[in-house]
Order: C-alpha cells, then structure tokens, then sequence
C-alpha cells in the first residue's frame, strides 16, 4: 500500500498534456473483442483500471501486449464468456462486456460490477436494452447469465442518459440484425469516441453527442489503429488544483467545449480562463470566491466526476456553496476527510452545504473512492501543513503518477511505500 505526503501551500506553475480518458479507454478494449482482428489503441494510461481491464481480456483468451504507451489485443483466439468474479468486483467498467461478449459468442457471463463505493449504480437499464435486442437474461447467485440465437436490432428508449448503457447498448447493436434506434441516449465527448471507435472498425453508427442514435447492423468488423480522446476529468482535475493552489497552468489536449460548465464555474470563482483550440490556460491569485450553487448533471451538465473535486476547491472560498449530487446517492463519503481538516462542510442527503474556511489544514486523511481521493489530494495541496493521504489505489485507478505531474508544476508531494 502506498500514501502521499503532501506540504501544501505551494503556488503551481507550468503546462501538462491531459493523458487518454479513461472513460474512454475502457469501453474500447470492451470493444475489441467485436472482432477477429488485431486492434490497436494508443497513449493508452497506466492506471490501475487499464491493468484490470486488459486482464479480463486475457482470461477471455485474447492475447493483450500494453507496450510503450499502447495496448495491442488480439482476441481471434478467444472463447471464453464468463468474466470472474474477482475482476468484476474491483472494475465497474466490466460491465462493458456484456454486449461485446453477446455479439462475439452470443452468450454471456459475469458476476454484478464492482468499482468505486459511491452508491447502488443499478445495471435495469443494461439489461432491460439486452432483452429489446433479444436477449434472454437470468440471474442466480450474483451472477448474470445472457445468451440468444442472434441479436436483432430495435428501437429503445432510456429512461435517463446513462453513459454505461448507451456504450453497452452500442457494443450489442453494431453486429445485430437490421436497424437498432436508441433514443434518450448520454451525449458524454466518450460517447462520441466510441462511435468513431467502431466505425474505423467499419461498424455504422450515427448521433452520438445527440439525444438519438442509430445503429445499423453490419456483418463483420476490422482491425482498427486509434488514439482515444483526452480525459476530461483528468485535466479539470488539475484546473481546479491550480485554482485552489494559486499560480498559473495550462492544460493541453482537452477541447474547451467538453469541460465547459467547469470553466464557467471557475470565472465565477474569480481564476482568469484563455482558451485556445485544446489549449485552457487558467491564473489564480489571492482567495477565491464561492461557487452559489453546484449541481450536477449529465453532459454537458457539471460532471459527477468533478463535484468533489469543486467541493474541496469552495471549501476555502470566501462565501457559502450549495452542492447538489443528482446522479450518486452517497458521493459525499470524502466530506468527514476533508472536515478532519478543517472545513465546514454539512451534508443532508445528495446535498451538501460548504462554509468556506480561510484556510484547511494538514491531516492524515483517506481516500475512500477515485475522485474523493483526488479532491482530498487537491485540499492537501492548498492546506497549511504536512498532510498524509492513505490508500492511493483508488486515485491510482484513474490518474497516471499524479505525484509526478503536480511536482512538474512545484507542488510538495512524494509517494512513500508503507
């Protein structure tokens, strides 16, 4: 087990270019499996979740090779459909495999998705868009047993924009027979990218990034070269470190448009924002002012991902802040951590109320999930102080040597192995 050891108060300055997104690359090595060929994704991350992914894969017996920076499958050998229980548990993204699976072998296994503690996150509308396609579906002893004769295209609605169940239903159409029509579908920039993903693969899918799209089926998919889209989450995570901390950084690679409502949210708290193509430069000096309200959305709503990460960020500002978490029912569990240092935080439900202190302080605190974990990182930072964050395996599952980048830009931190 590793933990941080973090002086804050330290300015940050300089540049990083984000890495790929991980909400991207997931569901694309899901996605190699729809095909016989060799599949190709570059800049790939080296963060845990990457790692738990490419083992899947290999206990399906797809060959994976993740050298310098990109990750090679080949899954003509693979025959397996059922997904250990181990690997599920500790990655959500699992559940990705579920329509790659379906549409390679037409039958599939796996017990329920782990990932972070952040709430119930049910698979309904996973499985309910299954069945449409054709798909009988049974469950037993935690486990998901699906299996068809053929997967048929048809038209389906959600009833809410889950990112996961619009890859998955994606995952499960582009093979099936005739025309699937998905409405009501998560607009999220990851959409988008695995659209693209699949129809370098010669798959046709048309609409992401709308409420509607439609997939038509097709017989056979090719190999595929690709270098996914850059992590959103990731560069509005060291935005908002440089908010909290003072300085000034830019971050590279990340479209304006896909971090939008973050960059209105810091204006609002006072940080100076250029763009410029996928190029966001942002300046912070002196305290900053509170958010009014934050509340979160699907995109291009203010993302969940990045709410504790905000929190922490009003939690020195001058003024009150309303956040409320719309999509995962116990997103707050980082809040007692960050209270451990000195903030005034009240938390009734999905919403929390945050009385900006004039300063935190350092702690020794502990990362209870991916982004909580990166919102306690971020108070360190701007704390007075030595503190000691424990449990880096869940920042671990979605940034790349963090320790490493924020040092690059003049921040105090080292990993210490315990």
């Amino acid at each position: 087990m590793d933990k941080f050891m973090i002086e804050g108060g330290e300015r940050l300055f300089g540049s990083i270019r984000a890495q790929s997104a991980k909400n991207s690359v997931l569901p694309l090595l899901a996605a190699s499996v729809l095909t016989d060929r060799v599949v190709t994704i570059r800049e790939i991350p080296p963060i845990s979740d990457v790692t738990c992914m490419a083992q899947i894969l290999r206990e399906l017996g797809a060959e994976v090779r993740l050298n310098d920076g990109a990750a090679v499958i080949d899954s003509s050998n693979a025959g397996e459909h059922r997904i250990s229980s181990a690997l599920t548990k500790e990655l959500r993204s699992s559940v990705f495999m579920l329509g790659s699976l379906l549409t390679r072998f037409h039958r599939a296994v796996t017990a329920y998705p782990g990932g972070c503690d952040i709430g119930l996150r049910p698979i309904d509308l996973h499985l309910n868009a299954l069945k449409r396609l054709g798909v009988n579906i049974s469950e037993r002893d935690g486990y998901i047993f699906c299996e068809c004769d053929r997967l048929r295209g048809a038209e389906i609605v959600l009833d809410f924009p889950s990112v996961g169940a619009t890859e998955n239903i994606l995952l499960a159409a582009v093979k099936a027979e005739g025309r699937t029509v998905l409405s009501g579908a998560a607009k999220e920039p990851e959409i988008v990218d695995l659209q693209n993903f699949l129809n370098r693969m010669g798959a046709r899918v048309r609409g992401a990034g709308g409420d509607t799209i439609v997939i038509e089926g097709v017989k056979t998919l090719g190999g595929v070269d690709y270098t996914p889209v850059k992590d959103r989450i990731e560069a509005g995570t060291y935005l908002i470190a440089c908010a909290v901390c003072g300085g000034e950084v830019e971050v590279e690679g990340v479209k304006p448009e896909n971090v939008g409502l973050l960059l209105h949210k810091l204006r609002e708290n006072g940080c100076k924002i250029h763009t410029k193509n996928d190029k966001i430069r942002i300046a912070s000096y002196g305290r900053l002012k509170c958010n009014r309200r934050i509340e979160t959305m699907p995109f291009p709503g203010f993302p969940t991902d990045l709410q504790a990460q905000a929190t922490a960020l009003n939690a020195t500002a001058e003024g009150g802040t309303l956040v409320v978490e719309n999509l995962f029912e116990t997103r707050f569990k980082y809040v007692p951590e960050l209270i451990k240092m000195g903030a005034d935080i009240e938390v009734r439900g999905r919403t929390a109320f945050v009385r900006g202190v004039p300063r935190l302080n350092g702690a020794t605190v502990t990362a209870g999930d991916l982004r909580g974990g990166a919102a306690l990182l971020l108070a360190a930072l701007g704390a007075e102080g030595t503190t000691e964050l424990l449990d880096l395996s869940h920042i671990d599952r979605g940034y790349s040597d963090p320790e490493g980048k924020l040092r690059e830009l003049g921040a105090h931190i080292r990993r210490v192995r315990i």
